[in-house]
């Protein structure tokens, strides 16, 4: 299967990066592809056409009983594939049956159980940083740990996240209370980096074309990731680090939400969640909780005054009155 003598996941991600998609985004374009072309047969795409499409959006509605959201993902995915990809309009799919779209509300923790969950996580361990920035600044699991130590800004308490999802940056806060334990945190990952330079690695992978720009730039100490994994062997046989891998964090998370007794379905993203409903609460402004998440329409941010409409500072149960 190839396309202009590239493979296709190879043609499908060099199309993606061209035009600046998120790397989470690209992982999920390139699962659903691999999982469309096994459903027929290892078949390629231009043969099955959008009859194979609307077969494959049919089985995960009726026969998987996906959401919408993830029908839609993989729509999206299909999507680009043939018209960016492989010059193919899809077409108008007729036939589709679309799974049905479902409202929810999301998770929260209390402050409470958050405090709880985050003790569970040890306090200073790199699970409870990275936890800690969830909550405390409202991130995504990945923009967490694909932060570099030049986007952390200790003195100003402010976080520059780059390239979050949609291709954007922002800027976020930085709990004034944590700020000693990142402190430390980045001391311990520096001299870990020193350790690196000395023996020969201390590379770490650049965006876009910077390394064209700049060929020594990925051994900087401005460039080091905050939260560094292993050691390995990357691009060109240079050592270095990637990310911590994100495993790590949901693994642990997962085991002190069990080990504190909460009774929810909590996951790392429930904090984010939490983060926003708690400053709502607190009286901040909902333009302002926007921009701190990067939401690109505050429709989305309003989702979280449903669940300050259910919570304490909504309305008052009858039976009270009894």
């Amino acid at each position: 299967m190839a396309v202009g003598g590239v493979g296709l996941l190879g043609a499908l991600r060099q199309a993606l990066r061209l035009r600046h998609y998120s790397p989470r985004t690209e992982e999920v374009y390139v699962a659903w592809v691999r999982r469309f072309v096994r459903f027929h047969g290892r078949r390629h795409p231009r043969e099955v056409g959008e009859g194979g499409i609307t077969a494959f959006l049919n089985d995960l509605a009726v026969e998987r009983a996906v959401t919408a959201a993830t029908q839609n993902q993989a729509l999206a995915a299909l999507l680009f594939l043939y018209r960016e990809v492989l010059g193919v309009p899809a077409g108008v799919l007729s036939g589709l049956v679309r799974a049905r779209q479902s409202r929810r509300i999301p998770v929260v923790l209390t402050r409470a159980e958050v405090a709880r969950v985050l003790a569970g996580l040890g306090e200073g361990s790199v699970e409870w940083l990275v936890a800690s920035l969830l909550y405390g600044s409202g991130l995504r699991l990945l923009e967490a740990l694909t932060l570099r130590v030049k986007d952390v800004d200790l003195e100003r308490c402010e976080i520059r996240v780059r390239r979050a999802k949609g291709d954007k940056d922002r800027v976020t806060v930085l709990a004034e209370g944590i700020r000693g334990a990142y402190a430390g945190h980045l001391a311990g990952v520096r001299s870990r980096w020193e350790g690196d330079v000395a023996a020969g690695a201390g590379w770490v992978p650049l965006p876009g074309a910077l390394v064209v720009k700049y060929p020594n730039a990925g051994r900087e100490w401005a460039w080091q990731w905050v939260f560094p994994g292993r050691l390995v062997h990357g691009e060109g046989g240079r050592r270095g680090r990637y990310p911590l891998h994100e495993t790590v964090v949901q693994r642990a998370f997962r085991r002190a939400v069990i080990a504190s007794g909460i009774a929810k379905r909590a996951s790392c993203h429930t904090l984010r969640h939490s983060f926003a409903t708690h400053l709502l609460e607190g009286g901040a402004d909902i333009r302002t909780v926007q921009e701190l998440l990067g939401h690109r329409d505050v429709k989305t941010t309003m989702m979280y005054t449903h669940v300050l409409n259910r919570g304490r500072l909504g309305v008052r149960s009858p039976a009270d009155t009894l």
